[in-house]
C-alpha cells in the first residue's frame, strides 16, 4: 500500500473514531441540557411562588392598610361629633331653663314653640348617638355621675339617686358630661364615715 492509501485508511479510523465519540457523547449533552433546563425551570418556578408570596403579602398589608384607616375615619368622625354635642349641651341646658322659668298662661304659645325646638333638638342629638343620663331612683356609678349633694333618709337604700340636678349625657359610651346628682345616704352609714 502507499504512503495515500495508508492516510486515507487513517483518516477513515478516525472518522469512525470521531463519530463513535460524537454517538456517545451526544446522549451525555442531551442528559445535561435536561438536567440544565430542569433546574432553569425549578429556578422559575421558585421565583414564580416567591412573587405569588410577595404579591398576596402585600395584598394583605394594603387590606390591613385600607382597614385601619377606615377605622381612623370613623374615630375621627366619631370625635368630631363628640365635640359637637358637647358645645350642644349648655344650649339644652338653656332650654330647659327658659321652658320651667314660664309657667304662666300668657307664655303658652311661647312655651309650645319652645318645646317643639327642645324637642328636635333632643331628637337629634339621639340620631348621632348622644344618650341623656337621667337616673333618678337607680344606684349611684362614679362614672356616670357626680354627686354633688347626698340626703340622709332610711326611705332609700344607701347609694340611691334621689334627685338630678343636671341631666348628664353619653355619646358611644363615652360620658360627655356626668350627671349631678343627689345620693341617699342612710344615718348610721353617714356618721360611721365622718368616724374614719
Amino acid at each position: 500500500m502507499s504512503n495515500k492509501d495508508v492516510k486515507i485508511n487513517v483518516n477513515v479510523n478516525k472518522d469512525a473514531d470521531s463519530s463513535q465519540t460524537e454517538a456517545a457523547a451526544e446522549p451525555k449533552a442531551v442528559a445535561a441540557d435536561n438536567g440544565a433546563a430542569d433546574a432553569g425551570m425549578a429556578k422559575l418556578t421558585a421565583d414564580l411562588e416567591e412573587l405569588r408570596q410577595t404579591l398576596l403579602r402585600r395584598q394583605a398589608d394594603f387590606e390591613n392598610y385600607r382597614k385601619r384607616v377606615e377605622k381612623e375615619r370613623f374615630d375621627d368622625s366619631k370625635r368630631a361629633t363628640a365635640r359637637v354635642i358637647e358645645s350642644l349641651i349648655p344650649i339644652i341646658d338653656g332650654f330647659e331653663h327658659a321652658l320651667a322659668a314660664h309657667r304662666e298662661a300668657e307664655y303658652e304659645n311661647y312655651r309650645k314653640g319652645f318645646e317643639l325646638i327642645y324637642k328636635q333638638l333632643l331628637d337629634n342629638l339621639a340620631k348621632l348617638g348622644a344618650e341623656r343620663v337621667d337616673p333618678i331612683g337607680k344606684p349611684f356609678d362614679p362614672h356616670l355621675h357626680q354627686a354633688v349633694d347626698r340626703a340622709e333618709t332610711a326611705e332609700h337604700e344607701d347609694g340611691t339617686i334621689l334627685q338630678v340636678f343636671q341631666p348628664g349625657y353619653v355619646f358611644h359610651g363615652r360620658v360627655l358630661r356626668p350627671a349631678m346628682v343627689r345620693v341617699a345616704v342612710h344615718p348610721g352609714s353617714a356618721s360611721k364615715e365622718a368616724v374614719n
